[in-house]
Order: C-alpha cells, then sequence, then structure tokens
C-alpha cells in the first residue's frame, strides 16, 4: 500500500505551491470582516469602545475616550477563545475522477476547499488539525504552506479517528459520502457519542449528478466494483436522480440527527460558494 502512496505523495507535493497560492486566494474573497471567536471578556488585547450604561465599573471608563464627547465609553477587551478545527478528506479511488477536462477531478476541489477554509481559520486564529494524520495543531497566518505540505503526506483512506480528537473541537469532512448509508450513520453515530459536532461537504461532479450520457454506456467502478452496462442511459436517467436525491436526503437527515451540517457542492460551481457556507456554519452565533 506504501508503494502505491508514494507516487500519489510526490505528484500532490509538485503542486502544492500553486494550490496554496489559489486557496489563498479563494479564501481572499471572504477575507474581509473574517475573525476567531471574538467577543467581550477577559484578554489584553483592545476590542472596541462602548457607551458607559449603569452598573459598569468607574475603573471600566475610558476617560481619554470619554474627554472626546459628552458621553462616557467603556473600553472593552476581547475574549480569545481559539477552538481546534479538524479537517479530513476522502482519499479513495473515486474522488480522483472527473467527467471532463475542463473541470479539477472531486479530490482536487475537495483539497482546494479545505485548503482555502484552513486559511480563514488560521488567520481568524483557530488551530487547524488535519485527520487522519499525526497529532499536530496548525496555528497562525504562516502555518499553510506546511498543512499544505502535511495535506498531501496524508495516505490513509479511512475515515477521521474519532478517538484521536481533541474533545469539543469541530469537524469538516470532504469527500463524495457515495458509500452504503450505513457507513456513514455509525460514523456520524459515534462523533455524537463523545460528542463533537462538525459539517459533512458533498463534493460530486456534475455528470454524477445529470447522467448525461446517451445509448449504450458500458460504467467501470474506481473502487474494484463489477462493471454495469446500461443498453439506454435514457431509460434509467430518472431513476438514477430520484436514488441520487434519496440518498443525499439520508444523509442530510443523518447529519442532522447527529447535530451536524450537510451540504453539496459541484465541481462545476465556484469554490467561494461552497466556502462561505462552511464558514458561515462554523462562526460562532
Amino acid at each position: 500500500m506504501a508503494e502505491g502512496l508514494a507516487p500519489r505523495a510526490e505528484e500532490a507535493a509538485a503542486r502544492l505551491p500553486p494550490l496554496v497560492v489559489e486557496a489563498e486566494r479563494v479564501a481572499a474573497t471572504l477575507m474581509q470582516g473574517a475573525h476567531g471567536r471574538r467577543r467581550a471578556g477577559m484578554g489584553d488585547a483592545f476590542w472596541q469602545f462602548r457607551p458607559y450604561v449603569t452598573g459598569d465599573a468607574a475603573a471600566r471608563v475610558d476617560w481619554r475616550q470619554s474627554a472626546k464627547g459628552d458621553r462616557l465609553f467603556v473600553r472593552e477587551t476581547e475574549w480569545e477563545a481559539a477552538q481546534t478545527v479538524v479537517l479530513w478528506r476522502d482519499r479513495t479511488a473515486s474522488m480522483d475522477w472527473r467527467s471532463g477536462r475542463s473541470l479539477p477531478t472531486k479530490a482536487e476541489r475537495a483539497d482546494l476547499l479545505l485548503l482555502a477554509l484552513a486559511a480563514l481559520l488560521l488567520r481568524g486564529g483557530e488551530r487547524v488539525r488535519l485527520a487522519p494524520g499525526p497529532v499536530r495543531s496548525f496555528a497562525g497566518r504562516g502555518a499553510l504552506p506546511a498543512l499544505a505540505a502535511a495535506l498531501a503526506r496524508t495516505g490513509a483512506e479511512g475515515p477521521p479517528d474519532d478517538a484521536a480528537i481533541p474533545r469539543h473541537a469541530r469537524i469538516v469532512l470532504f469527500g463524495d459520502f457515495l458509500q452504503p448509508l450505513p457507513e456513514a450513520q455509525e460514523l456520524l453515530h459515534r462523533f455524537a457519542a463523545r460528542p463533537l459536532r462538525g459539517q459533512m461537504l458533498q463534493v460530486l461532479d456534475p455528470a454524477e449528478e445529470a447522467l448525461p450520457y446517451g445509448g449504450r454506456v458500458r460504467f467501470e467502478g474506481l473502487e474494484g466494483e463489477a462493471p454495469t452496462l446500461v443498453p439506454r442511459v435514457e431509460d434509467v436517467r430518472g431513476l438514477y436522480a430520484e436514488r441520487l436525491a434519496g440518498h443525499r436526503a439520508a444523509l442530510s437527515a443523518l447529519a442532522r440527527t447527529a447535530g451536524w451540517g450537510f451540504a453539496t457542492h459541484r465541481t462545476d460551481q465556484p469554490p467561494q460558494l461552497a466556502l462561505l457556507g462552511l464558514w458561515q456554519a462554523l462562526s460562532p452565533a
């Protein structure tokens, strides 16, 4: 297994610099106003001035700011509660597929979204950890290249080990989630029992939704499945769409029951759309 992973790791590492640049570019579109878990509380960093209200201690009044007008202002400091966010991307063979050369593979888009989200989190003061992988948290704005290099070295294909995830961390899972529903159900139940909360982002190629083929087509599996010969794709397109919608609805229901969020993204859509949804889901209420 390790021999097969080496070429994939080398290929991923070769595209790290442009991938990091692209992730930073995507994240920059949402960077305005991005912050971590900032709110008033104990801390040393200045956050804001607010008008004095009855009950505020006199020692909290900022007399220099108050002297500029006819109102008293209180100087509030910032309470920083940096949180660990664990990121995982499905590395099975089905993620390495695309329906056209003009599209990224599902794996390429998932990597881009993972790194762009990491860029936002790191800039917001959060700690980021990859799963599976070494027990290491990345922090600080300059940590993105190191995190990307660690992502390229991640070769395990299974789901993240919930026992290695810090308690009260948030988790984001990137994958196509086309496996049987009991597998996703078992994973979410393990997370919810700890309890761990997070987001699932289903990344699909547009052809996996539309099934745009016609006539006699032989479909071959990417993960050892037996090939399937369909005499007329047009005759099964409606049933295929119905079953995909049912699978997606079931995944969403499983996530909701576990207290998780679920969203979908197609590789022909702008990555900023999915990134915005993830960022909003992870931001404090």
